[in-house]
């Protein structure tokens, strides 16, 4: 045997022999605990995937209505349906739906080309639910009259006029105002102005392009509040209003039951198709309406239906609101005073500075509405009394002329 032999079997020798496929040394057995939970775990997959197979004849999925538009998306609602293993199935342990059907009244939007109609006017009835509003909100605050609030208002009217800003600037500003009085408790009325007149500094910066600066602002309230004032309220009531600020108004609903009614060409949705002398007549209603703290006992779009109805007719409105009757005839027989008073002012279509002639129907306007909301309360006094009317406006100061204005 030469030595290269007699080393290589020397070597083999020394190497341990081959396992076979059965034996596992011990070293690498894994203790007893760990696979017994290694078998544990696979039977709880196991379970847990029969499980999922179990559920899924638990849920049944509805469309609400039929997808009638292309590309738009339907919300439906998620029944839980029972077991169908046995007759005598506990149905108390199921609730009976997931989401709940938000959608009240049909759509009166037509199709549209860029969404689902649908969809569209459940999203809106859903942030009007949201957006919600008391006219008991001067029970929290035992030194304000309502009489106050219908000055303050009167006066932002007057504001808005003189800077030539939007009617929806002003209704948003009156909404953050009511909303915020809900939030806070006995607020001095010395504090009514600097929070109307920031309230209308949150609405310009939303709503209008080129917004009036706060110099401005502070300025109309003649030295009564300071920018810093303005400013140290604005963050007050953002906070207060958890940075919710945008509601559908009152005269974005009128705008929507008009636009809704004249429409003729689908296309031409998003461009006004109604007459501005009729906009504006309405319009001035739901101005003096406002001033009165008791329409805040209804939904904004109740009191743009209400006002569109003492106009044209119940056929127009439910047409265009989707409301019938029965929904807006309380909100109808509350505004019979407001509007006699209303229809006895003539309404012409203003002109402005740098404004088009098809956007001046959007500026908001300012008449006597103090005037006219005392001669309503006055004619109304014997069917409700104690309702107080507006008194002196000594602590509102009055904004100056246009002429006057540096």
């Amino acid at each position: 045997m030469s030595r290269r032999s007699s080393r290589l079997q020397a070597k083999q020798q020394q190497q341990p022999p081959l396992l076979c496929q059965e034996e596992t040394p011990r070293e690498l057995q894994a203790p007893e605990h760990l696979q017994s939970r290694k078998r544990r775990t696979a039977e709880e997959i196991k379970k847990k995937e029969d499980g999922k197979i179990a559920k899924k004849h638990q849920y049944e999925i509805k469309s609400c209505w039929p997808p009638t538009i292309t590309g738009g998306i339907s919300p439906c609602i998620i029944i839980e349906t029972p077991h169908k293993e046995s007759v005598t199935t506990d149905f108390s342990r199921f609730k009976k739906y997931r989401f709940r059907n938000l959608f009240i009244n049909p759509s009166p939007l037509p199709e549209l080309t860029w969404g689902n109609s649908k969809d569209v006017w459940l999203n809106i009835l859903k942030k009007e639910n949201r957006y919600a509003h008391c006219k008991h909100f001067t029970s929290l605050h035992s030194s304000l009259q309502p009489h106050m609030r219908s000055i303050l208002l009167d006066w932002l009217l007057e504001v808005c006029e003189v800077y030539a800003l939007h009617r929806e600037t002003f209704y948003l500003a009156q909404d953050f105002f009511d909303r915020f009085m809900l939030t806070q408790k006995n607020i001095n009325k010395s504090m009514l102005q600097l929070i109307g007149i920031t309230s209308l500094f949150i609405a310009s910066k939303l709503e209008e392009i080129y917004a009036p600066k706060i110099q401005e602002f502070a300025y109309v309230t003649d030295g009564a509040c300071s920018e810093d004032d303005i400013v140290g309220m604005e963050l007050i009531m953002l906070k207060a209003l958890k940075w919710e600020l945008c509601p559908v108004t009152i005269i974005s609903w009128l705008n929507l039951y008009l636009q809704v009614d004249a429409l003729k060409d689908v296309p031409k949705v998003l461009l006004p198709q109604y007459s501005q002398e009729k906009f504006i007549q309405i319009a001035q209603l739901l101005d003096l309406c406002i001033l009165d703290v008791n329409s805040l006992d209804f939904q904004y779009r109740t009191l743009a239906a209400a006002a569109l109805c003492h106009y044209t007719s119940t056929e127009v409105v439910k047409k265009a609101s989707g409301l019938d009757w029965d929904s807006i005839s309380e909100c109808v027989e509350w505004m019979v005073p407001f509007v006699n008073v209303a229809r006895k002012v003539s309404v012409k279509l203003k002109h402005f500075k740098k404004v088009a002639v098809e956007d001046c129907h959007n500026i908001q306007t300012h008449t006597n509405y103090l005037d006219m909301l005392e001669e309503v309360n006055s004619g109304v006094a014997s069917a409700a009394p104690g309702q107080l009317s507006p008194v002196s406006t000594a602590g509102i100061i009055t904004p100056p002329k246009s002429t006057e204005k540096k």
